[in-house]
């Protein structure tokens, strides 16, 4: 199939990209917690676009495992290199800002620890343990590695039961080696069968586009995606976090979204959120349902 990528793609975000300054009583009241008590969360460090939307719904993102990480994907604009000792009190930390903020679902996600032997599973199952003690009523999504397919680390997550696991494969597999460099991309697929496997209830996965994928292979991502029976799946937009990283080769258009959402739906997926500015936890809440 013909290749979706420009060459001749304009300089600068086209108009569909562009947002509004996140505004509401809910969105002004927790971003005044998490400036005085510099609580971490993706949404801010991450300067998310949807920040406004997801908190006035009560819903925020939070990263464990400190902020380095031990892998240099392509697109990522987290910092590689050797990550810092573990902080065994961070799970207090993270459950005690999920109370302060009184967050409804919360979406826990970290860095890749392959220097450590559990691949930092235990940390990511003591988080959990913290959050349900200190918050009981607080439902929770963790977006996890692939703690390199080690069932062991896996199976911690699935101890933990929370109530949707994901994994992103991020791209297409012809793109996987230059996007995610020590990923796999059949490895991240087995590491979402068996959890469900496993009985995970709701599973869920993301995918970026606009590094060069065409429309078959997008289509065939999530075929793979569904095969391996995932429940959930996110398209959004790639966007270059810095001159270092891979660049953008198209933006997908809002009508493209539309028709991978429409496939996917088709597939038997029981939710798909796609659009340009779609991230992994874009309407989490609702996929608990």
């Amino acid at each position: 199939m013909e290749s979706l990528i420009d060459n001749n793609l304009p300089v600068g975000k086209p108009k569909w990209l562009k947002v509004k300054l996140p505004i509401g009583q809910k969105y002004t009241e927790l971003r005044g917690l998490v400036d005085k008590y510099s609580l971490n969360t993706i949404c801010t460090s991450g300067s998310c676009p949807n920040m406004g939307e997801c908190w006035g719904e009560g819903t925020a993102t939070f990263m464990i495992l400190g902020n380095v990480c031990t892998r240099s994907c392509g697109f990522c604009g987290v910092k590689t290199g050797r990550p810092e000792t573990v902080d065994w009190d961070e799970p207090e930390k993270v459950a005690r800002s999920i109370k302060i903020m009184n967050i409804k679902h919360a979406v826990i996600t970290s860095v890749d620890r392959d220097d450590l032997k559990d691949g930092g599973s235990i940390i990511w199952i003591e988080t959990v343990k913290a959050i349900r003690r200190m918050n009981p009523n607080t439902t929770l999504e963790t977006l996890i590695p692939d703690f390199q397919g080690i069932e062991r680390n896996i199976d911690r997550i699935v101890e933990a039961n929370p109530e949707v696991v994901s994994h992103n494969v991020e791209t297409v597999r012809r793109l996987t080696r230059e996007v995610r460099i020590q990923a796999k991309y059949d490895r991240s697929l087995e590491v979402l069968r068996y959890l469900k496997e496993k009985g995970i209830n709701r599973t869920k996965s993301g995918i970026m586009l606009g590094l060069g994928e065409t429309e078959e292979e997008v289509f065939q991502t999530m075929t793979d995606l569904r095969n391996a029976n995932v429940d959930v799946v996110t398209i959004g937009q790639y966007l270059q976090p810095s001159k270092k990283h891979l660049p953008v080769k198209e933006f997908i258009t809002p009508d493209q979204f539309a028709k991978y959402e429409k496939f996917g739906l088709e597939l038997g997926f029981r939710h798909v959120e796609s659009g340009p500015l779609v991230r992994s936890s874009y309407k989490a809440q609702k996929h608990i349902l």
